[in-house]
């Protein structure tokens, strides 16, 4: 129930489910164990290799005999890693369905009932703290929000451990705030993450504190209610003032860790909108407003319509030195004309809008751009003869003041 650097249409796709009955053999797709049980390390798998992060992870268990049992014993049975305290919880915040319908903890379950779960990565091990700076933009007892740095990651993975978001977090409560990380997901180094930016992609991100926020803000994630603002700078000038990318994606077949348009039963709908901000001469800023949640859905996009991020090696883009643009004897603080001036992706989540899952008003949280995007900006706006496009339908200011870095 989290989300990368993209957000989601009005219909969620149907979810990943996996089936298993009542009578003990294992079920179909490989979240169960011999014994008809849900297998932890399945459930970490499941969660990892996800190529949209707002879809659930979802069980279905159909009883084939009358156990006369509560749901939530039923599911301490089913799901042993979680203790019976987490699966109430579960079924408190809807997470939790029996025939289809919302149940109660005491639910009798007979002969037939199907069962289905939502299932985080179930609660455990303490991420170690560490001193890490953050800009934060909003913070009460329920979440924070982070104008995140780039070249950062979320949270630890298998290949890093440590100078992560998660770990910053939990030096942050320790030392300077009060409160804690939700248990939601701590078992696999992701607590209070509910969606997620990629490593070299700034901007704004949300973290719940409590483990009530983070199932109410998981939900608004999937339902689509999330409005996700990005900016990006482009190589090429963009023609039309504004349009509609719609290409599904899916896992490249042959590179790890990439992912393409997939046009074959592999391809998920993925819709991006993109409208022009300002064209220059051989670049353009765009404002992004993601219909679907894919992961890296904006950088595919742009690159499948020619006009990949700058900074974005991995999809067609260019890493540039500062002689791409300023003119050598426009440099007046002697600074190198191979010094970088775009060295990562060109892309920053700058606005994120939802209901705060406690006191249930609409908030809008606007993350200003980092210095190395807003250096850039200054440059094509100086060197570059830029060109404003004016639309109703923009909404990021991308001249407020700048963000940390």
């Amino acid at each position: 129930m989290t989300g990368r650097d993209d957000a989601d249409d009005a219909v969620p796709p149907t979810p990943p489910i996996t089936r298993t009955p009542e009578s003990g053999e294992g079920g179909e797709g490989g979240l169960f164990d011999a014994g008809g049980k849900v297998d932890r390390e399945a459930i970490y798998r499941q969660h990892e290799t996800r190529s949209d992060d707002d879809t659930p992870v979802r069980v279905r268990l159909e009883l084939t005999r009358d156990l006369q049992k509560r749901l939530d014993r039923y599911l301490v049975d089913r799901i042993p890693f979680m203790s019976r305290t987490a699966l109430q919880r579960l079924i408190d915040e809807d997470a939790v369905t029996v025939n289809g319908r919302r149940p109660k903890a005491s639910t009798r379950l007979r002969l037939g009932d199907v069962v289905e779960a939502v299932l985080p990565p179930p609660p455990s091990n303490e991420i170690p703290p560490e001193d890490i700076p953050l800009e934060v933009l909003f913070e009460d007892d329920d979440l924070i929000v982070l104008n995140k740095q780039p070249d950062i990651i979320a949270h630890p993975a298998r290949a890093m451990k440590s100078g992560t978001i998660v770990n910053a977090l939990s030096w942050r409560f320790r030392h300077q705030t009060s409160g804690g990380l939700s248990t939601v997901g701590e078992e696999f180094a992701r607590p209070g993450i509910v969606h997620r930016l990629d490593r070299f992609t700034s901007g704004a991100m949300v973290a719940a504190k409590t483990d009530t926020a983070h199932w109410r803000l998981g939900h608004q994630f999937q339902d689509r209610t999330v409005d996700k603002r990005y900016l990006a700078i482009v190589h090429g000038v963009v023609r039309r003032d504004q349009d509609l990318i719609d290409l599904p994606l899916g896992r490249h077949p042959r590179i790890f860790d990439r992912y393409a348009v997939r046009h074959d039963e592999a391809g998920k709908e993925a819709r991006t909108i993109y409208r022009v901000r300002e064209r220059y001469d051989g670049f353009t800023l765009l404002e992004l407003q993601l219909l679907t949640g894919r992961t890296h859905q904006i950088r595919i996009h742009l690159s499948e319509i020619g006009h990949p991020i700058v900074g974005d090696d991995y999809y067609g883009g260019r890493k540039l030195p500062r002689r791409a643009v300023v003119p050598k004897r426009a440099e007046a603080d002697g600074r190198s004309s191979d010094a970088p001036l775009m060295a990562r992706q060109a892309l920053h989540a700058a606005r994120l809008e939802f209901d705060h899952p406690i006191a249930g008003d609409r908030r809008v949280f606007e993350a200003p751009l980092w210095t190395d995007v807003r250096g850039f900006l200054d440059a094509l706006r100086a060197h570059r003869d830029p060109s404003p496009v004016e639309s109703a339908e923009t909404i990021v200011d991308i001249d407020q003041a700048s963000g940390g870095g």
